[in-house]
Order: C-alpha cells, then structure tokens, then sequence
C-alpha cells in the first residue's frame, strides 16, 4: 500500500480530480497556499495499492503541466528588507510535487 501525497496548482486541478475519479482513485483534498508565488494550489492524499501508482504517476503527468507565468512582485511595504521594486518577471509555475510513501497500516472505518 502506498499513500501519494501531491501538490498541484489550483487550474490544474479540476482536470485532475475528474481523470481521478473516472480511473475510479479515491482521494482526499486540502486547500494549500505556495509560498515562493503565494498563489492557491492543492494538496491531494491519495492511498492506492502499490500496482496502481504507476496509474495514478500518469495522470497527474497527463494533467499538471508547466507553464510560465508573470510574477508581480510584492511591494517593499509588504516585504521587510526588500529595498528596491524589482520588475515582473517570468516564472514557471504547474506541474506537480508528489511524495509515494510506504503505509504499513491502512484501515477504512
């Protein structure tokens, strides 16, 4: 048994949870909030026997993909130590994190 715990951007997500759910995966969501763009993404615990994870590794490449984005930089006022206004610049953003854990116990009740 292994239990997935991966992170994707919120625009990826809607596209994700249907390929998910039509592969017949159970998961479980939490709202999360990156901290480099400080932008919404979720986090998805997804506990799957170990033949599936190679099922589940495929839809989230399917469905999370990079791409670039123009960051605004915070204001100095809002950002201590920040002495000067940078300018917008391009990032790249999508994709997923994903962690595959082992699970020695897993229990529904």
């Amino acid at each position: 048994m292994k239990l997935i715990v991966a992170i994707v951007q919120d625009d990826d997500f809607t596209t994700l949870q249907d390929a998910l759910i039509a592969a017949g995966h159970r998961f479980t969501t939490v709202s999360t909030t990156g901290s480099f763009l400080r932008t919404g993404n979720t986090s998805l615990i997804i506990g799957t026997e170990d033949e599936k994870v190679p099922d589940v590794m495929s839809l989230l490449r399917q469905t999370c993909r990079k791409r670039t984005q123009v960051a605004v930089p915070y204001s100095p006022a809002l950002e201590p130590g920040l002495l000067y206004m940078p300018e917008n610049f391009e990032v790249e953003v999508g994709g997923a994190i994903v962690f595959v854990l082992d699970v020695t116990r897993f229990e529904r009740l």
